[in-house]
C-alpha cells in the first residue's frame, strides 16, 4: 500500500469518526434536554409532596361525636 492510500485511508477515516461524533453529539443534546425535564418534573412532586404532607400535619383530622338518642 502506497503512501497516497494510506493518507486516503486515513482521511476517510477521520471523515467517518466526524459523522459518528456528530451523531453522538445530538444524542447527548437530546438526553440532556430529557434529563433537565425529568428534573422539574420530579421538583414539582417534590413541592406536591411536600405541600400534602404539611397540610396533612397542620390540619387533624376531626373526630366523629356520636349522636345520643
Amino acid at each position: 500500500m502506497g503512501i497516497s492510500e494510506k493518507m486516503w485511508e486515513g482521511i476517510s477515516r477521520v471523515i467517518r469518526m466526524d459523522t459518528k461524533v456528530e451523531s453522538l453529539a445530538n444524542t447527548v443534546k437530546d438526553q440532556q434536554s430529557r434529563i433537565e425535564d425529568l428534573t422539574g418534573r420530579v421538583i414539582r412532586l417534590e413541592t406536591a409532596l411536600e405541600i400534602a404532607l404539611s397540610v396533612r400535619v397542620d390540619k387533624p383530622v376531626a373526630k366523629r361525636i356520636k349522636k345520643t338518642k
